[in-house]
C-alpha cells in the first residue's frame, strides 16, 4: 500500500492483493518503521458502521475508513477510486483510494506482480 498526503489530502494506493484482503478482512495496514524502535503505521477499512469516507489520527496511526458496501462495490468491479471529503473546523479533507495499477514503462527494481493492469497498457482496438 501506497501513502501519499499533501496539504489536506490523503491519498492511498493498494495492489490487488489488498484490495481482496480490504474486502475479505475488512482491514489492510502497513508500516514504516524509524530508528529507535518507533514506526508509522496507517490503515485502511472497511465499516459496516460508516456512511462515508473518513480519516483519522491516533497515536501516530492514521486510519482511514470507508463504509463496507462502498469498499466491496469497488472491489469486484473496474470502478479505479473512493472518494470523500472530510469536514474541518475551517477547511477539508480530501480521501482518496484507489487501485494501483502497473507503470507503462517498466521501472528497474519495481515489483509490479500484484498491481493492476494499467488501462492504457493494451487499448481496444476499434
Amino acid at each position: 500500500m501506497k501513502l501519499r498526503i499533501r496539504d489536506n489530502s490523503v491519498r492511498l494506493r493498494l495492489e490487488r492483493g489488498e484490495v481482496e484482503q480490504l474486502r475479505d478482512d475488512g482491514l489492510v495496514s502497513a508500516r514504516t518503521a524509524f530508528p529507535g524502535g518507533r514506526d508509522f503505521r496507517y490503515l485502511v477499512e472497511a465499516s459496516p458502521a460508516s456512511v462515508k469516507p473518513g480519516a483519522f489520527l491516533s497515536e501516530g496511526v492514521i486510519t482511514v475508513r470507508l463504509p463496507e458496501t462502498t469498499v466491496l462495490a469497488w472491489a469486484n468491479s473496474e470502478q479505479v477510486s473512493i472518494e470523500g471529503e472530510q469536514l474541518l473546523d475551517d477547511d477539508k479533507l480530501t480521501i482518496l483510494v484507489e487501485k494501483d495499477f502497473a507503470c507503462l514503462a517498466p521501472r528497474e527494481g519495481e515489483d509490479e506482480s500484484d498491481m493492476f493492469p494499467h488501462p492504457s497498457a493494451n487499448p481496444a482496438e476499434d
